[in-house]
């Protein structure tokens, strides 16, 4: 679905204007998108497989929700937004942690150039996995894998980007790090 988002400049700075997704995709402007880690308190990570139909990456075991912020959009109401559509699950916004901000820059041969910076966040994952109710344009299967998967991307063929292997190391930190205050 092609929505209208924000445009940021090259550290992230909100810079007023405004265009579709498609457009930014296509002329790689900046522009915020959130990422939500879901885990267990038994240390476990939920990804899930992206759409076949997707135009980037399809089939992928990927991140647990990712998404864009709408134009003028709150960060954190982002996140809980596409939580609920992408799986169902409802989070309060006291239990979403942001974790940090990463900026990402990717040019995909499909032609889509991929300028963002992600505000990236964790949450623990209440309810069981077969409650959840997926988008299906969106995601194509939900798992629970062990947390110490996505410290080994490439032991395992289709799961998570082998090049952002230090970012999943740093999700990975924070997680245990939430888990061990809990």
């Amino acid at each position: 679905m092609d929505e209208l988002i924000d445009i940021v400049d090259e550290n992230g700075n909100y810079t007023g204007k405004t265009c579709l997704k498609s457009e930014a995709h296509k002329h790689g402007y900046f522009h915020p998108t959130i990422h939500v880690w879901l885990y267990t308190s038994n240390k476990q990570i939920l990804l899930q497989k992206r759409a076949l139909t997707k135009k980037v990456f399809p089939g992928l075991w990927d991140i647990s929700v990712a998404g864009h912020i709408a134009a003028g959009e709150n960060i954190k109401i982002a996140a809980i937004r596409e939580v609920k559509e992408e799986i169902g699950f409802d989070i309060l916004p006291k239990n979403l942690h942001k974790i940090g901000t990463r900026k990402h820059m990717v040019n995909h041969s499909n032609g889509i150039i991929d300028n963002e910076f992600h505000h990236v966040f964790i949450a623990e994952l209440t309810v069981p996995v077969q409650e959840l109710k997926l988008q299906e344009e969106e995601v194509a299967d939900l798992k629970l894998f062990s947390l110490e998967t996505i410290l080994h991307t490439k032991n395992y063929e289709n799961l998570l980007l082998h090049q952002y292997q230090d970012y999943y190391s740093f999700v990975h930190s924070q997680i245990l790090k939430k888990l061990s205050i809990l």
